[in-house]
């Protein structure tokens, strides 16, 4: 039977139209933020007692960055002037302070965060090895630096990161999607998500503790590729000629989550991990990765089966829309991700 004849047989092909114009929109997107809305990072290092190395990124779109700027105590006084270069997508500062009275028990913060729609990373660690990560936020700009945070603090801190890194990375997104629109069945579907979380928290965990090592703009180039192949098999599956990916999508799920793994990883190496917290904070953070995949995965399949209720007149042809509005979007990467090399 021809693809124009193939009726939409279940909530995610019918949702697949109203995506397409999401997708178009998505293609707008600039390259380095196709992969994900960075924040901003701010990272204080102690190298003498006192003496801390301040390194400050800023997020910028084109010639334009936040209008963002780092809040010490009034006990820091800087100590060297301030050197800017620019980096990918992000203004990076450096410079030298020395705190009189230490950071521990200080305010430190992002200046005009509560005015953006970024957040922004703080890390400090100490000369002693100590180490403390907060997440700043537009309606929590500030945070108070603890002697030394508990269980409860890093929990708190990596959990909302891993959610908030699947959740604006596009991409990843865009992979979890392809394999909805490419499995049939909600008993596939189960065991490839599955498939793909364990993949991928096997290589974040490998990667993040410095077991295996994969550069990072060769992996996001086949990351991308990776959702083209899986768009190419969901729509050769609608047009009646499945290959592996529509046969076992649990084995593509797996193979190309091993590779997903790779792109946490090299987000959370930004963050860095507390010392003597490291297994609590990666554990929160893959756990918060995957809360945010299946508040996504539920979004989709509620919003598909919304559609399918309300028995709209959707052409039959629209079962190929998506994946090939998907696919394209991920070429366009595939291209643009290796032009940066």
């Amino acid at each position: 039977m021809s693809a124009g004849r193939r009726p939409i047989a279940r909530p995610a092909g019918l949702l697949a139209a109203a995506l397409l114009a999401l997708a178009s929109l998505l293609a707008r997107v600039p390259g380095p933020m196709a992969h994900e809305v960075r924040p901003a990072y701010l990272a204080l290092t102690e190298t003498a007692p006192g003496l801390f190395d301040v390194l400050f990124k800023t997020p910028m779109v084109g010639d334009m960055r936040l209008a963002l700027h780092v809040e010490l105590p009034a006990s820091a006084q800087a100590v060297s002037p301030v050197l800017s270069r620019r980096s990918d997508d992000a203004l990076v500062q450096s410079w030298r302070v020395r705190a009189r009275d230490g950071l521990e028990g200080q305010v430190v913060g992002v200046a005009g965060l509560d005015a953006s729609l970024s957040d922004a990373l703080l890390r400090v660690e100490f000369a002693d090895g100590r180490s403390v990560v907060e997440r700043l936020t537009p309606s929590r700009p500030k945070a108070t630096i603890p002697a030394r945070p508990s269980r409860l603090d890093v929990a708190a801190t990596y959990l909302p990161l891993g959610v908030e890194h699947i959740l604006t990375g596009v991409d990843h997104l865009l992979f979890v999607f392809g394999l909805m629109l490419l499995t049939r069945g909600n008993r596939r579907l189960v065991m490839a998500i599955t498939a793909f979380t364990v993949a991928h928290s096997i290589t974040l965990a490998a990667a993040t503790l410095g077991y295996v090592h994969a550069p990072q703009r060769p992996v996001e180039a086949v990351i991308a590729l990776s959702i083209a192949f899986v768009a190419l098999e969901a729509a050769h599956a609608r047009q009646g000629r499945e290959g592996l990916g529509a046969r076992a999508p649990w084995i593509v799920a797996f193979l190309f989550g091993l590779l997903h793994g790779f792109g946490f990883a090299g987000a959370l190496s930004e963050t860095g991990l507390p010392e003597g917290h490291i297994p609590i904070a990666l554990l929160f953070f893959n756990v918060g990765v995957e809360a945010g995949q299946l508040l996504f995965v539920t979004a989709v399949l509620g919003v598909g089966a919304a559609i399918a209720s309300t028995r709209l007149p959707i052409p039959r042809w629209a079962a190929l829309a998506p994946p090939y509005a998907v696919g394209s979007l991920a070429m366009f990467w595939v291209f643009q991700r290796l032009s940066s090399f």
